[in-house]
């Protein structure tokens, strides 16, 4: 039931980048293609690029969800490389650092992470969190040594206290990890004085969340997003 509903929402998400995509491109003339960043991994995890047989592990909505019937043309340039080999491309091509070296974000964008329902109360406090989070890594020179890093909404609340005040809010994950084509990865090994920071900057600053967590686990068994 847990898959069906985390398809359910890359699929709505996939249909809606559709839509807001072919009406922008309506004011473009002569619009014939929709060109994508998919991976190999994207392909991998999604169905079996072989022929042989392989689980799936997750439905992304750039890999068989978009809509069947589309008026552009789908162009994938680089689905059959690893993400080492696309920066590798870039590098040739002399593409700036600050995109190629970018953490890789996805596509369904925060929807993924905040499992189960989405709100825009929800999303908010996510992406103060996340600011929170980028902006700390970039000041203590963490950001280009991670492969990944983002932070995410759990859908569970705990009792906390500020001041003499009971609080009932939402936890923050915080997700970073080293790889060098997204197929395995291993949690980021920071000083705890920063994580320690981070999180007290997090609860401090966002409305909405009274305790932070880190994920110390590796890919696999996880992926490196929870949705």
């Amino acid at each position: 039931m847990e898959f069906q509903i985390q398809k359910k929402k890359r699929k709505i998400i996939g249909d809606l980048f559709i839509k807001i995509f072919e009406k922008s491109a309506k004011k473009i003339k002569n619009v014939k293609f929709l060109a994508q960043g998919t991976l190999y991994p994207d392909l991998i995890e999604s169905k079996s690029v072989t022929g042989s047989p392989t689980s799936k592990i997750k439905s992304h909505h750039n890999v068989g969800g978009l809509p069947k019937k589309m008026r552009l043309s789908l162009v994938e340039p680089v689905k059959e490389l690893f993400k080492d080999e696309v920066r590798k491309l870039g590098i040739e091509l002399s593409m700036p650092k600050s995109i190629l070296y970018r953490h890789p974000f996805p596509g369904p964008g925060l929807a993924i992470r905040i499992p189960w329902a989405v709100r825009k109360e929800k999303i908010k406090i996510l992406k103060n969190a996340d600011f929170i989070f980028m902006n700390e890594l970039k000041k203590s020179n963490y950001y280009n040594k991670i492969w990944q890093a983002y932070a995410a909404l759990l859908p569970i609340k705990t009792v906390g206290v500020m001041g003499d005040s009971r609080t009932y809010e939402y936890i923050c994950l915080l997700r970073a990890v080293t790889s060098e084509d997204g197929m395995t990865a291993d949690f980021f090994k920071f000083d705890n004085s920063f994580l320690q920071k981070v999180s007290n900057k997090i609860i401090n600053s966002v409305n909405g969340i009274n305790r932070v967590v880190y994920d110390t686990t590796s890919k696999p068994p996880s992926t490196i997003e929870l949705e």
